[in-house]
């Protein structure tokens, strides 16, 4: 695949699946003591307190987003994300794993998918990350003559 499509499709990839993300982390951020409450009614987050795990779920819903769109700590990010993405399918299982709730595991699902192919392939040359390889090895090359 020549480069500039796969450059487009990683960049299109981490800012959809981080739109995502921002949008549900800015809903927990603006709705705080909503949000406190679900983690402490509703998901089933292991070994943090209610408090602990709204922080850091909303943190990482809000944080690797961002560095996800502009390409920076990519494949940290995207990892990060996958995390996040994981902790929520396992916290609140016992309402996406009954029937009726297909479409949800799905898109949960996808989300893991296309953060996984962004760990695995990178930012694609349209990133931070990429920029900075790129100075770096210009860098290099005027030391080097």
């Amino acid at each position: 695949m020549p480069d500039p499509l796969r450059s487009l499709l990683l960049a299109a990839t981490r800012a959809w699946v981080a739109w995502q993300f921002l949008k549900s982390g800015w809903l927990k951020l603006t709705g705080w003591e909503t949000t406190v409450d679900l983690f402490r009614d509703e998901y089933r987050v292991p070994l943090l307190p209610p408090e602990a795990a709204a922080l850091a779920g909303t943190a990482g819903e809000l944080v690797f987003p961002v560095l996800l769109i502009a390409g920076l700590f990519t494949r940290w990010s995207a990892a990060g994300l996958f995390a996040v993405n994981l902790m929520a399918v396992a916290s609140y299982w016992h309402v996406l794993g009954q029937e009726g709730f297909e479409a949800a595991r799905a898109q949960h699902l996808l989300w893991g998918y296309m953060l996984a192919v962004v760990v695995v392939f990178g930012a694609g040359r349209w990133s931070v990350d990429a920029w900075r390889t790129r100075q770096q090895t210009t860098g290099a090359q005027l030391l080097a003559n």
